[in-house]
């Protein structure tokens, strides 16, 4: 029998162990320089994750208050109709995008009431994050009012959807008959945001529309684009659209927004 002895791997340091990288961790909320405890991660580390994930699942699957919602809306004079997508409870909204992106048939024929075609249809949806709603659509509403009158444009009732994606305004949109199509609705949560809120504006507005096709602002937040500055930006995009009658890849190459 050999006596000799296989090589062993040396033990990790006990306690936690700062990362070198610690000193960027002030120039992004990204989850960078964590340290380690061993071959895992220091128990606060491991907490705060745990915590972020948590706050992510619930951005997710906590239901829209619309009451809260619509009443901040009528406060201000503004009227709301509210909505449903085709996507009859959560779980099929989460696993049937398709039915997210178009109107029950309920919806459909409320909608399909005549009235005045406007300039602007404007939605906001839950999306994938009814935190992000709660805390950034009235904000960035109040903030896009201002800009929408001064440029005389006509907004219709402010549209609430249910169990919305983003092409939801495309449908919405159509019926209404309006030129310009603005969405507000949850961005899918991260483990570093889940209050992120998205705006998606497209030209002439139609279920046929694809991706290419729109404008995206995102990231809303407190620790991100703060949403008066997103309403600027939205009220100066929508302006465009009526100047060049397009959106999405078409405008912004015009306008050399390689980004936007």
């Amino acid at each position: 029998m050999s006596d000799r002895r296989l090589p062993t791997a040396p033990f990790p340091p006990l306690g936690a162990v700062a990362d070198p990288w610690t000193d960027l961790k002030r120039f992004t909320a990204a989850r960078i320089a964590l340290g380690h405890a061993g071959y895992g991660l220091p128990t606060k580390a491991h907490l705060a994750f745990q915590l972020a994930h948590a706050r992510a699942r619930d951005a997710v699957h906590t239901p829209l208050d619309v009451k809260a919602l619509e009443g901040a809306f009528t406060a201000q004079g503004w009227s709301c109709l509210v909505v449903k997508s085709a996507a009859s409870d959560r779980m099929t909204y989460l696993t049937r995008p398709d039915l997210g992106r178009r109107l029950s048939e309920e919806s459909e024929r409320e909608l399909s009431a005549p009235r005045a075609a406007p300039d602007v249809a404007l939605v906001v949806a839950d999306g994938l994050s009814s935190t992000a709603v709660a805390a950034n659509a009235f904000p960035f509403v109040a903030a896009l009012m201002p800009f929408l009158e001064r440029n005389r444009r006509t907004v219709s009732p402010i549209v609430i959807g249910l169990e919305g994606r983003v092409a939801l305004a495309d449908h919405v949109g159509e019926i209404l008959q309006a030129k310009v199509a603005l969405i507000a609705l949850g961005e899918r949560p991260g483990l570093s945001a889940a209050d992120s809120l998205g705006v998606y504006i497209t030209w002439d507005p139609k279920r046929i529309r694809i991706e290419s096709e729109r404008n995206c602002i995102s990231n809303i937040r407190a620790g991100g684009l703060p949403p008066e500055r997103a309403a600027e930006q939205a009220a100066s995009l929508i302006e465009s659209m009526f100047a060049y009658r397009t959106s999405g890849v078409a405008l912004s190459s015009r306008l050399a927004l390689p980004n936007v």
